[in-house]
């Protein structure tokens, strides 16, 4: 069957015909299969007996493919995962998937076709980035794309590029800084272009009065959000006028769009005057981090919701089944774990982060900057009654993750009732357990986190007061039986990681929380050695990487995206020096035990295995519908070169059994591996380093870290499910059961 499209005539531009020449060059045996077919099915079948005939004679190749999830993946030569590739390609030719990051239009996978059309006629659409990844993709199979994993050596050597926040030239460098915004704040003050009832100036105050006085306020993070910039002239002063031309225009277009802006005196000494991504005090990380893309600007207000699970409706489950509370409080993809958002002030953060997985309901308002709109309203303590009762109620979940927003936002107050009243439930769910038989028992609540960005954002809301606060919670939890307390924060850098930083830190720590990071690995975070780096530093004062996420969305977060073979790069090229010996796994465990030291800990395991950084993380990415993965294969190309990824759930967790229905995602990825380079080298970067990220195709979810385990029960915990969509396929799943999901689902969502 022979297809008639437009396309097929146009001639290829002269750049891409020259790649096109050296994929006949480099392969004869392609020239081959594809010069003696007269038509392109003759093509493809060609093709398709010459993968099987490579296939047959190669037998880890089938091996993978009865066992993709079984570490069989290991035993795959670099060559054979270039054969599957092709072989998927073959076998997902002519399919066509909705691309998001074209508003929904269709795009036809024909990786065949393209090839077939370049190589006889010299004709067709696709692109440079799409030879590209043809051209690297056949080098991998003969021989000229090697995978030449670097030495432990190389990976220090390029972890020693980056400073961290704690250096002394870098402090030195932000004391300037501060030195500068402090004058310019007394300035907007006399001016009246900045006011505050709380932080003001006695009448007759001298200039060094003042300073000092502003110098005192800094240490208050009250101070920091009263005078927190929203505007970008006033950042561009703040930053000594350094901002480009280009630079500002943007940040008025995002500000006419409806883009918060909204950084905070703390965080804006940071950064430097200096943008030279080279220098000793480089923070593109930060500033990609804070200041919104052109691509995001042009999406907002058209954003569409990644997370299908936030996408919620009155009476009917979410996209992973689950039936919840009707008031956006509770967003849930797991049996085990709840993420809990109150609605107080935690709901707005210290600062806003361009690659927010909440911009889509920034759209909305229901996340903003606005501190008096988000104080809890007269209502809030009923509903959060209403809302630990759906807790309380629920027979799988043991996992509570407390954030917003974030979750140091709260006011100290809020914070304790809100813990508090999640222990009232933990403890009334523990009782109630005792009047049940073994197997019909309930999970109890074993794990608490509160998910912040504070230490970094803005440490100095870490005060006495709060950390009383969780080390009596911690105390009468411990007493309750809640095992695990854990503050997930999310550093970027280790730029920063800073004095203050580290002191927020030390502080959780001695309260007796364990200290977690999740890092997203953003396209000036991706950068070689950069984040090993950022695990050193996180290991010096005493945190364990958690995650390191894929960025998520779609063309909004363009700019930032970082393509999923670099992740699987990163882990088996420069993390898999931080790999924890497994006779040492009991010892990081002891990190939840009450008069821990957990720094001590991990220096020790440092010291004892041999090893620069502790890699407790896992590299994966937050898929919508079925959770978090690293498990996919590179199914198709589109005709600009972005690769077309099939995820699987992660099976080394509990899912819903709604996800296990619907376990492959399909994802288009918004950016070319092409066009990352480019932007790499646009940052200075030699890109003969990250040559074999192309060859990176397919990837296995790694194991979860034993640190991050559940405690077992000394009961059995049934296995029935509430507040599951009504007519779910699982084990017990019975009659009474459906009904109680049902009753419970009209009593909050009337």
């Amino acid at each position: 069957m022979t297809h008639s499209i437009y396309w097929e005539s146009i001639n290829l531009q002269p750049d891409v015909l020259q790649i096109v020449q050296k994929i006949i060059k480099e392969n004869p045996f392609l020239v081959q299969i594809f010069k003696k077919a007269d038509t392109y099915e003759e093509a493809k079948n060609r093709l398709r007996r010459w993968i099987t005939e490579y296939a047959d004679q190669h037998p880890a190749i089938a091996t993978y493919l009865r066992n993709s999830n079984s570490g069989s993946l290991d035993r795959l030569s670099w060559q054979e995962i270039a054969v599957i590739r092709l072989m998927d390609y073959v076998e997902n030719e002519g399919k066509s998937f909705t691309d998001p990051n074209l508003n929904g239009a269709m795009v036809t996978n024909w990786p065949v076709k393209h090839l077939w059309l370049a190589i006889r006629y010299g004709k067709g659409n696709a692109k440079r980035a799409f030879f590209l990844d043809m051209l690297y993709l056949f080098r991998q199979f003969n021989g000229k794309l090697g995978q030449n994993k670097p030495s432990k050596e190389k990976v220090l050597r390029w972890m020693s590029r980056y400073s961290s926040g704690l250096d002394e030239k870098v402090v030195k460098e932000r004391k300037h800084n501060k030195d500068r915004i402090i004058r310019k704040i007394i300035q907007n003050i006399d001016l009246g272009l900045q006011k505050s009832r709380r932080f003001q100036f006695r009448p007759g105050m001298n200039f060094e009065e003042k300073y000092r006085m502003v110098s005192s306020w800094w240490n208050d993070y009250r101070f920091h959000l009263s005078f927190a910039i929203r505007h970008p002239d006033m950042l561009n002063e703040m930053l000594g006028n350094s901002l480009s031309e280009k630079t500002m225009k943007r940040l008025y277009e995002a500000r006419k769009k409806g883009i918060p802006l909204f950084v905070n005196p703390y965080y804006l000494s940071l950064l430097s005057e200096n943008c030279d991504f080279q220098a000793p005090v480089a923070d593109k990380v930060l500033r990609d981090y804070v200041f919104p893309s052109q691509k995001l600007i042009d999406s907002f207000g058209h954003i569409v919701a990644w997370e299908k699970e936030d996408i919620m409706r009155p009476g009917e489950p979410n996209a992973a089944g689950w039936l919840l509370p009707a008031y956006h409080n509770i967003h849930r993809r797991y049996p085990d774990v709840a993420i809990f958002i109150p609605d107080t002030t935690g709901r707005a953060c210290a600062g806003l982060c361009a690659s927010c997985q909440r911009m889509y309901d920034f759209q909305n308002g229901h996340f903003n900057f606005n501190l008096k709109k988000l104080q809890p309203r007269m209502s809030w303590p009923e509903k959060m009654h209403l809302l630990m009762d759906y807790f309380e109620k629920d027979t799988q979940l043991r996992d509570i993750l407390i954030t917003g927003g974030d979750a140091f936002m709260n006011s100290d107050e809020s914070l304790k009732q809100i813990l508090d009243a999640v222990l009232t439930m933990a403890v009334r769910k523990k009782e109630k357990n005792k009047n049940r038989k073994d197997g019909e028992k309930y999970a109890e609540i074993v794990r608490i986190r509160l998910g912040t960005r504070i230490p970094v954002y803005l440490p100095q809301r870490v005060t006495d007061s709060l950390i009383q606060i969780l080390s009596d919670f911690r105390r009468k939890a411990g007493e309750a039986g809640i095992r695990q307390f854990v503050v997930q924060t999310h550093i970027e850098s280790a730029m920063e990681i800073t004095p203050e930083t580290q002191k927020a830190v030390q502080k959780l720590i001695r309260a007796g929380w364990v200290v977690t990071n999740q890092q997203v690995f953003i396209t000036a975070a991706s950068l070689r050695g950069h984040t090993v780096r950022l695990r050193q530093v996180l290991n010096d004062i005493g945190i364990l990487p958690y995650y390191t996420f894929s960025v998520k969305g779609f063309m909004e977060n363009h700019y930032n995206f970082t393509p999923n073979a670099r992740a699987v790069q990163e882990l088996a090229e420069e993390k898999v020096y931080g790999r924890i010996p497994e006779n040492l796994q009991n010892l990081l465990k002891t990190v939840h035990e009450k008069e821990i030291c957990v720094p001590e800990v991990i220096n020790k395991i440092r010291q004892q295995a041999g090893i620069p950084f502790v890699a407790t993380d896992r590299n994966l990415m937050n898929l919508p519908g079925v959770g978090k993965s690293l498990g996919f294969r590179t199914i198709g190309i589109t005709a600009d070169g972005r690769r077309i990824l099939c995820f699987k759930y992660d099976k080394n967790r509990r899912h819903s059994p709604i996800v296990k229905n619907n376990e492959e995602v399909i994802i288009i990825e918004s950016k070319s591996i092409a066009k990352y380079l480019r932007q790499l080298e646009s940052m200075g970067q030699n890109i003969r380093e990250y040559q074999s990220v192309w060859g990176y195709s397919l990837s296995e979810t790694e194991s979860l870290s034993a640190v991050y385990l559940y405690p077992e029960y000394d009961f059995k915990v049934t296995e029935r499910f509430t507040h599951l969509q009504p007519g779910a396929k699982t084990e017990s799943f019975d009659k009474e059961e459906k009904n109680v999901s049902i009753l419970v689902s009209q009593e909050y969502n009337n």
